[in-house]
């Protein structure tokens, strides 16, 4: 075909051979269909296919329903995911930087919608991203109720993605948490994460893999990256790769039983910018968030990267959750209620700090 000849380059052009695989995308679907339908729970009105996801509110248990939103993506973790070819659990990492984000405020998520991206569909890769979406979802008791594939031909390199989604849940007006519940004196209690949850990763390949994990690399650095990868992690018999595609702990749940049994005055999602950045956007202006960082034990894996990558424990701090995941302000009298209720409930909680005057640190 001469490019110079505009009617033979045009001649028997379609939407496949300009990278767009409609039946792929349709495939696609049909195999979420059913996990999809799975996270259905009252109020859902539509099913999946449609122009838009339907929701009935239902306003009963409530004086004031406030609605409360929030979106986000699983930042250059999908990258890693995708070198690695691993797609199953990285969905749960969308929905909970998503409904963990509003739960800091005492919100029950309702639904989630996600936007998947991709160069090349692969109905296999967007089955498995998804589903797992569906299982996040259905996790924290919200439903899966639209989205979107989209086919970027060209955008990205054939098996990466770009995934971002979107939540909307329901609090009592007068029951948000929030820094207009912080006093100074009350205490911090830190919920264990046992990995970077989606977080950091930019600087993480960095240190563990160098330039090898960068886009372009070529075909033997990509192998040169897998040894790296598959080498022993912190953990007895689990990869340095499998620590780092661990899904995120989803704290939504967790949350939502505390708030039925506690007095929970304010959280703080510890994601992107480390504890003491986001600790203090729940804090009222003039207080601190005072944090002995001997309190508790980072996870290992966060060791390897600051050894490996010659980093400063400050900057670690900064970038990572350390063991971290999220941070309740409570009284003193409510602290010690706290530890034993998340255990119950399957995670570990440690007094980490107080809330002091910002000149007092």
């Amino acid at each position: 075909m001469s490019p110079s000849d505009p009617e033979e380059a045009l001649s028997n052009l379609s939407y496949a051979a300009s990278g767009v695989d409609i039946a792929e995308g349709e495939l696609a679907v049909d195999r979420i269909r059913k996990s999809v339908a799975a996270t259905s729970i009252p109020g859902v009105l539509s099913s999946i296919g449609g122009f838009g996801g339907l929701f009935q509110l239902d306003t009963a248990g409530y004086r004031e329903p406030v609605l409360v939103s929030s979106t986000d993506g699983v930042g250059t973790k999908a990258y890693l995911a995708s070198l690695a070819r691993r797609y199953s659990t990285i969905g749960i990492d969308l929905v909970a930087m998503c409904v963990d984000d509003i739960a800091v405020l005492g919100a029950k998520p309702l639904f989630v919608l996600d936007y998947l991206s991709v160069g090349r569909l692969e109905s296999s890769m967007a089955a498995d991203l998804v589903e797992g979406v569906a299982l996040g979802a259905s996790q924290c008791g919200a439903a899966l109720i639209g989205g979107e594939m989209a086919e970027h031909p060209g955008s990205m390199p054939d098996g990466h993605f770009d995934l971002a989604g979107f939540v909307v849940g329901v609090a009592e007006k007068s029951e948000l948490w929030g820094p207009q519940r912080v006093s100074k004196g009350d205490l911090v209690i830190g919920i264990d994460s046992p990995n970077l949850r989606s977080n950091g990763f930019s600087l993480a390949r960095r240190a563990l893999f160098g330039s090898l994990s960068d886009p372009g690399a070529s075909e033997a650095d990509h192998q040169r990256f897998l040894e790296l990868a598959n080498q022993p992690g912190s953990q007895a018999g689990v990869s340095i790769l499998d620590e780092l595609l661990d899904p995120s702990v989803l704290y939504s749940p967790v949350l939502q039983a505390l708030a039925g049994e506690l007095e929970i005055k304010a959280a703080a999602h510890i994601t992107g910018g480390g504890l003491i950045s986001n600790l203090s956007r729940a804090l009222p202006e003039g207080l601190a968030p005072d944090i002995d960082f001997k309190a508790w034990e980072a996870p290992g894996i966060f060791q390897i990267i600051q050894e490996r990558g010659g980093i400063e424990t400050a900057e670690m701090r900064r970038v990572f959750n350390m063991g971290i995941g999220m941070a309740l302000v409570v009284t003193s009298q409510v602290a010690s209620s706290v530890l034993p209720a998340l255990q119950s409930l399957g995670r570990r909680g440690y007094v980490i700090g107080e809330i002091v005057g910002e000149r007092e640190r």
